[in-house]
């Protein structure tokens, strides 16, 4: 096989290499879309985990990242993954305050009652954060998330 084949080759095999991992988990944490989608087409896996237990969605919701957010959203990401600390996206979002990330993961099915290994919730973390907007917006999603369970069912 020359050189040309086995480029091809090379490209036409998803790769999901601890470097495209980490190529993945930085374009998140950096708001950059394109490089996002570029690794993604690639083949590598968007649930992918650092040695951290981090995924793209951890670094975009801690980020406040919205649009990358929705894009792993709709692309069916894990949005309960756990980390080592067993933090979840979610909790991220809450700790550092970023509502309509909040808002989108809880609407999106992210669950808001996982403890992590501090036996903490991401409202709990909301809360010993002061974050009194990332609170209301909890429950402004999870009235939402219910009220649209409750019509489906009626």
């Amino acid at each position: 096989m020359g050189a040309a084949e086995a480029n091809i080759a090379l490209r036409a095999q998803p790769e999901t290499t601890p470097e495209n991992v980490e190529a993945l988990l930085e374009a998140a944490r950096y708001d950059d879309m394109d490089d996002v989608v570029s690794l993604a087409s690639s083949g590598v896996h968007l649930d992918s985990k650092d040695d951290q237990g981090r995924t793209a969605l951890h670094m975009a919701a801690a980020n406040g990242h919205v649009d990358i957010v929705e894009y792993l959203i709709s692309r069916g990401v894990d949005l309960n993954s756990q980390n080592e600390e067993r933090n979840t996206p979610l909790h991220w979002a809450c700790l550092n305050g970023h509502v309509e990330v909040v808002k989108k993961l809880i609407i999106a099915g992210a669950n808001v009652s996982v403890l992590n290994s501090h036996e903490r919730t991401p409202m709990d973390e909301a809360v010993s954060g002061g974050k009194l907007e990332v609170m209301d917006a909890i429950n402004e999603a999870v009235a939402l998330v219910e009220l649209r369970g409750a019509m489906v069912s009626a």
